[in-house]
């Protein structure tokens, strides 16, 4: 129930899109700007294409991350993350995390869920040539970065529920935690930084796990 009044809430939050064209991507955009396609194939044998534009930095106007929707070039939609936006036979989903998109995908009217194709010029794009052209490659690095992650985890948790406990009134209810791990500064920013890296290169295949990317980001 949560989840359907969220679905309609996000809905609701679409606005009408001025007609604008869309822009190519440009090389520099790959850390401030994902661009995903979709294309809807018509019984005529033609077919509609829609593209979603997000800036991660944010609207200059408003700071909010929008997902912006076009339909054959032109702006169509837009919208506020996390977004749904309606497409003929169903709609986009387009939610973002800590470090990128977790999800641009295609829910049609029956349930079925395709993600969207990133455009090449992209980040997104590039990491998805290299699990084209170098599956082996590809599957290597989403295993280290799962697995720097899961280290991370390890190393910072225990660190981050010490101060939590030493606060009076948590102390006197549950006593204090002495965390078994404690790092030099220098090491707790190389932890930082790979945590950062790792989870940036599953956002640019859109993966996303509640324990692993929540609690890093």
């Amino acid at each position: 129930m949560f989840n359907r009044w969220r679905h309609r809430l996000a809905v609701r939050r679409v606005k009408p899109g001025d007609g604008r064209p869309l822009k190519r991507f440009r090389w520099w955009q790959s850390i401030s700007r994902s661009l995903f396609y979709l294309r809807l194939p018509h019984g005529d044998g033609g077919h509609t294409e829609y593209a979603v534009d997000v800036r991660q930095w944010g609207n200059r106007e408003t700071g909010e991350v929008e997902a912006d929707l076009y339909l054959d070039g032109r702006h169509h939609a837009r919208s506020k993350l996390p977004a749904v936006l309606p497409v003929r036979g169903g709609t986009v989903e387009v939610r973002a995390s800590a470090f990128g998109l977790k999800r641009c995908h295609y829910v049609t009217a029956e349930g079925a869920e395709y993600q969207l194709v990133p455009d090449p010029d992209s980040a997104e794009g590039r990491r998805a040539r290299l699990d084209r052209t170098r599956p082996a490659l590809s599957r290597s690095i989403g295993f280290l970065s799962a697995t720097v992650l899961g280290f991370a985890l390890l190393l910072l948790i225990p660190q981050m529920i010490q101060p939590l406990t030493e606060i009076p009134p948590v102390a006197e209810r549950v006593g204090t935690f002495e965390s078994p791990v404690r790092l030099p500064l220098w090491l707790n920013i190389a932890v930082t930084a790979a945590t950062l890296t790792a989870g940036t290169e599953r956002a640019l295949r859109l993966r996303y796990n509640w324990l692993l990317d929540g609690t890093a980001g």
